[in-house]
């Protein structure tokens, strides 16, 4: 690989040995994609933050590194709230060693956001070559926000964050962002009465189909909490990191790509709606969990307004940043008053908080996918206004 006087300075030594050690991780990786040179990012999401998903190993890795971070760096979420995780039910011993990878990021420059959508709380441009780690966010920031970045790992994200520099591979590379499948529905006027579920239940099924293939959806007209859906879906169904839906995503109105999508020949695949719609089989329910990705202000708006002057029956958790309760402080305490949870920093995935918890309804089609591997419940999808009605006892 190429390397700059930076590059060179950070493999030597210059600037530290837990820089060294993160530079060898980057050119390891630049080196097994074939990457000519580095490049700087403008910002890094880092994963493995919950104690539950890296362990005592990873809690101690951390914990011998020693240096900060040079670009603004953000922190997914953790295994639990930073406040008022007993209410919750939190064990001790988990929460103590949670406690332990905060500071230790915290010690490392990493922002505490603890959020899967550090895109509502940070400038992203079209074109800034990032290094993020969840999958649903670097969905998001690929395709509908159009910048470039690869799907992460915690070490190599966290490696860029004390470095300032990735590999340029993969996605970062404009040729490697085209569409390799495209996807259309057997009925396209039924998406128009869809909500965000719907979008993410297409995800759902269009995700195992496209596997780590660059999609292209053709004749929906998504608003972005739909986009944000069907990409978090297809990131946990498959392994998709940037999709298009053509005239709506920002690369697919763009010369270059215009002319590719209307001249390379792909697989196209037609979706059944009756699939999609088969995602949402009904089932008994033992708990109600959203916010998977966290909650964005209008799908906080909307969740109070579905729930004000109404009273849960059953555990009922709404996940957000904890960066939203400012902004959106009037609309989450008419969600508390009805008896929901409001639970920060974390999401129902990597907190134990759902372990266990019998059948769980929610509007997610990413946490459809991951509910049963990681937390060993039984997901059962749902709109947002069924998951309230549910919740209610309606």
């Amino acid at each position: 690989m190429e390397l700059d006087t930076y590059d060179q300075a950070l493999l030597d030594g210059e600037y530290g040995e837990s820089r060294q050690k993160m530079m060898e991780i980057l050119l390891a990786l630049g080196k097994i994609y074939d990457a000519e040179r580095f490049i700087p990012v403008k910002s890094v999401q880092v994963s493995g933050a919950s104690f539950k998903t890296i362990g005592d190993a990873g809690l101690e890795w951390l914990s011998s590194i020693d240096a900060k971070a040079v670009v603004p760096a953000f922190l997914n979420p953790i295994g639990m709230p930073r406040n008022g995780w007993e209410e919750l039910g939190i064990p001790q011993s988990f929460a103590e060693k949670q406690i332990q990878v905060n500071e230790a990021y915290m010690r490392l420059g990493i922002r505490p956001t603890c959020t899967c959508t550090p895109y509502y709380f940070s400038i992203v441009e079209r074109g800034d070559h990032l290094a993020w780690s969840e999958s649903s966010a670097v969905s998001y920031a690929n395709s509908v926000l159009g910048a470039r970045t690869n799907r992460e790992g915690g070490p190599s994200a966290l490696a860029s964050a004390l470095t300032g520099k990735t590999p340029e591979y993969g996605l970062h590379i404009v040729k490697n962002r085209l569409p390799q499948i495209e996807f259309r529905l057997d009925d396209p006027e039924a998406a128009k009465k869809w909500t965000n579920a719907e979008y993410g239940a297409l995800g759902v099924v269009a995700g195992a189909i496209a596997g780590n293939r660059i999609p292209l959806f053709m004749g929906l007209r998504p608003n972005r909490d739909m986009l944000k859906s069907l990409g978090a879906a297809m990131a946990a169904s498959g392994a998709v990191a940037l999709y298009h839906v053509n005239e709506i995503t920002p690369e697919t109105r763009f010369p270059f790509f215009k002319q590719h999508i209307a001249e390379d020949e792909r697989e196209v695949v037609t979706i059944e709606v009756a699939d999609v719609l088969d995602v949402f089989k009904e089932t008994e329910v033992s708990a109600v969990a959203i916010g998977c990705p966290h909650l964005s202000r209008e799908e906080v708006a909307r969740v109070a307004e579905l729930l004000a002057g109404k009273k849960t029956v059953m555990p009922f958790y709404v996940f957000v940043a904890e960066e939203m309760r400012a902004s959106c402080a009037e609309e989450l305490a008419v969600i508390a008053r009805s008896g929901a949870k409001i639970v920060p920093d974390t999401c129902m995935v990597v907190s134990p908080l759902m372990d266990h918890a019998g059948t769980v309804m929610t509007s997610s089609g990413k946490a459809f996918s991951y509910l049963p591997g990681m937390c060993g419940v039984t997901p059962r999808m749902g709109t947002l206004e069924e998951c309230v009605r549910v919740g209610c006892g309606e």
